[in-house]
């Protein structure tokens, strides 16, 4: 299935990790009680950042890359009933 979400820019399309539902402990967490996951899959790219010159810069990730992010990065909007987030690629820490 393709995704219907095309980013602009140099933002790109996130699929969050599942947040874990048991402790390091062995507890098990209600939902009110998980941290929200702070890595994940990017499913969609933008083109890149247009420079002062009108040049495209190009994203150095890419689809499918898994990447850790801030924790309050990015806007959470849902998509054909699944959840993603939209960030620019200066919010992403890293590539895992």
């Amino acid at each position: 299935m393709s995704l219907k979400l095309k980013p602009l820019s140099d933002r790109v399309v996130v699929e969050a990790a599942p947040a874990d539902d048991v402790s390091s402990g062995g507890i098990i967490l209600p939902d009110t009680a998980q941290e929200k996951p702070q890595q994940g899959t990017i499913v969609a790219v933008g083109p890149g950042k247009a420079s002062d010159t009108g040049s495209i810069i190009k994203m150095t990730v890419k689809k499918g890359d898994k990447i850790l992010y801030g924790k309050y990065s990015g806007t959470d909007v849902t998509v054909d009933g699944n959840e993603y987030m939209i960030m620019r690629e200066s919010d992403i820490l890293a590539i895992l």
